[in-house]
């Protein structure tokens, strides 16, 4: 699963366009905590460490412990607002998670054993409809990627939802189809080349059929 992250950050006296604008100017991000039917807390953290821990490209989907007046409030981030210029964080919100919570992120997908796969070793492409996964997730099980296993395709084979083996505490957020997450296709050169193996193929039966009324 990702590693849970911290985050140390204080409270906000005041709120608002102006507070706001005021904390950013010093280098911090206002940011609110709400959920588990408590009231939502208003809070602002180090806008370099929040981007550092952005950068690390699993962020949205680990848990975040928060450092607040000497407590750790467990949370998983849910929206982080990007300046339109800067990239720089200039708000983010956090779930605060209760006991045994379930909660639904996307996960990255790894394909692995490509060079194992009959398909790709021909000069089929791994055409991947979903990079993502969304999942349903245990809290404390929340897995960093979703690694599927390519050995054995061949071109015109799909993997689909069906054939992936989830880890435990983890179920598909999408029931209602088995939805295709990859496939591997023809690149257009090979099939120039099935086509024109093909037609050849008629060729030989067509001649073939020819000879044989000849006779």
């Amino acid at each position: 699963m990702s590693d849970a992250l911290t985050l140390p950050a204080e409270a906000r006296d005041r709120v608002g366009k102006g507070a706001s604008r005021a904390l950013r100017r010093e280098g911090r991000t206002p940011a609110v905590i709400y959920g588990d039917n408590q009231e939502p807390v208003a809070i602002h953290l180090e806008e370099k460490e929040l981007t550092k821990q952005l950068d690390t490209g699993h962020f949205m989907n680990s848990i975040v412990n928060i450092e607040l007046d000497g407590k750790i409030i467990r949370t998983l981030p849910k929206d982080v607002v990007l300046h339109p210029v800067s990239d720089f964080p200039i708000h983010a919100d956090f779930l605060r998670l209760a006991k045994n919570a379930t909660v639904e992120v996307l996960v990255p997908v790894n394909f692995t054993n490509e060079e194992a796969s009959p398909g790709l070793k021909k000069g089929g492409v791994l055409n991947v409809v979903r990079h993502e996964l969304d999942l349903v997730c245990e809290a404390d099980k929340i897995p960093g990627e979703i690694e599927i296993d390519v050995t054995g395709l061949e071109v015109g084979d799909s993997i689909h939802i069906s054939h992936v083996k989830l880890p435990a505490g983890s179920e598909s957020a999408i029931t209602d189809r088995d939805f295709t997450i990859a496939t591997i296709v023809a690149p257009s050169a090979l099939k120039r080349s099935e086509a024109e193996a093909a037609a050849e193929g008629e060729e030989e039966a067509a001649e073939g059929e020819g000879e044989a009324s000849e006779d």
